[in-house]
C-alpha cells in the first residue's frame, strides 16, 4: 500500500511536510487513528469532512504539542490549565470558549463558539504535531459512522488512497476515542465518554460532573450522533447469552466467538472494541452480532457509549 508509511524520523518530517501543503494525514494516537489536517487551513479542514463523508455541522477536535499553544485560540482560566496539567497528554479533550477569527478554525469547529482541545499521549502524533508547527484537527480515520480505526490498515481499509499519508504507528493501547469534558461555562459538563474515567475527573475537581448526551441534530462536540461507530451487521447489546443465528461478543466469564476480555478487563476491552466489531463484521457471515454485558464503572462507561451508538437502529 503506497501511502502507507513507517512512522520514523523521515516519514514524519515528509507527513509534516504534506500538513503545512494542505495535505491529509492519518497520524496514530493512543485513542484510534486520526485523520489530520492544519487546522487553520479551511480547504484542508474541508478534505477532512469530505473524505469522511461527515456532515459540518459535526465539530472536529484539534491537537496540540505543547501547553504554550493552549492559549492561541481558546480562552484558558486556572481550572483549564490546572485540567490540563493534569490529564494532557491523554485521552481527555476540553471544549473551551474560542477566541479570534480563523475560516479554517471555523469550519472545524461547525460555527460554534467553542472550540474541542486535546493533547494526545503519542510520540508519533506529538512529533508530527511539532514538525508541522501547527495545531492538527484530527477525527477518527474512517468513513462517517463507522467502526474507528485502531491500526494503520483499518485506515486504508476505509479510506484507501483519500488519504495523501498514513502513519503506521502499530495498534492504539487505548482502543476508544478520548473523553470530552465541556469547560466553557462554570459548571463542567461530561459530553462524551472516554479514554479517561469520569470517576478521576471528578476526583481531581472535587466535584460532581453532569452528563450530557448533547442533541445529536445539533452537536456540541464529536460521538454525539444517535448512530456511530457501527459495524455493517445488526447489532444487539446486554446480551446474556448469544440467540441463534448470533455471532457472540463476549466479556469476562461469558465467553463467545470473540472475547473482549476473558479476564474481565476493561482497558483491555476497550483496546480490543474496534478491532474486535471489526473483525466480527467479517467472521459473522449471515449471522447478526451480539455482545456480552458490559459494567458501567470505569472505561465501561465509554464502552458502552460507544455499543449503544453502534446498535442504534
Amino acid at each position: 500500500m503506497k501511502n502507507i508509511f513507517e512512522a520514523n524520523d523521515v516519514n514524519i518530517a515528509k507527513a509534516a511536510d504534506v500538513i503545512k501543503n494542505g495535505g491529509l494525514v492519518a497520524m496514530p494516537t493512543e485513542t484510534v487513528y486520526g485523520l489530520g489536517a492544519n487546522v487553520y487551513d479551511a480547504k484542508a479542514v474541508a478534505k477532512i469532512f469530505e473524505a469522511k463523508r461527515r456532515p459540518n455541522f459535526d465539530p472536529l477536535i484539534s491537537h496540540i504539542a505543547d501547553f504554550d499553544a493552549i492559549p492561541e485560540y481558546v480562552e484558558t482560566d486556572e481550572r483549564i490549565m490546572a485540567l490540563a496539567k493534569r490529564f494532557w497528554p491523554g485521552p481527555f479533550t476540553m471544549v473551551m470558549k474560542r477566541k479570534g477569527e480563523n475560516a479554517g478554525v471555523d469550519l472545524a469547529c461547525s460555527g460554534l463558539p467553542t472550540a474541542t482541545v486535546r493533547m494526545p499521549n503519542h510520540p508519533v502524533a506529538l512529533s508530527l504535531i511539532r514538525k508541522s508547527g501547527v495545531p492538527i484537527v484530527a477525527p477518527s480515520a474512517n468513513l462517517f459512522k463507522t467502526v474507528s480505526p485502531t491500526t494503520a490498515q483499518h485506515v486504508y481499509d476505509s479510506l484507501g488512497e483519500k488519504v495523501d499519508m498514513i502513519l503506521d504507528g502499530g495498534a492504539c493501547k487505548v482502543g476508544v476515542e478520548s473523553t470530552i469534558l465541556d469547560v466553557s461555562s462554570k459548571q463542567p459538563v461530561l459530553l462524551r465518554a472516554g479514554g479517561t474515567p469520569l470517576e478521576d475527573i471528578e476526583e481531581f475537581l472535587g466535584e460532581k460532573v453532569l452528563i450530557s448526551h448533547g442533541e445529536p441534530d445539533r452537536p456540541s462536540a464529536p460521538g454525539q450522533l444517535l448512530r456511530h461507530y457501527a459495524p455493517g451487521h445488526k447489532l444487539r447489546i446486554n446480551a446474556e447469552n448469544p440467540m441463534e443465528n448470533e455471532f457472540y461478543i463476549g466479556f469476562g466469564d461469558r465467553d463467545g466467538d470473540l472475547n473482549l476480555s476473558s479476564k474481565g478487563n476493561l482497558c483491555e476491552a476497550a483496546a480490543n472494541l474496534f478491532a474486535y466489531l471489526r473483525l466480527a463484521d467479517k467472521m459473522a457471515g449471515n449471522k447478526s452480532l451480539a455482545m456480552a454485558p458490559i459494567p458501567e464503572n470505569g472505561l465501561g462507561l465509554a464502552i458502552n457509549d460507544r455499543i449503544k451508538r453502534a446498535a442504534h437502529d
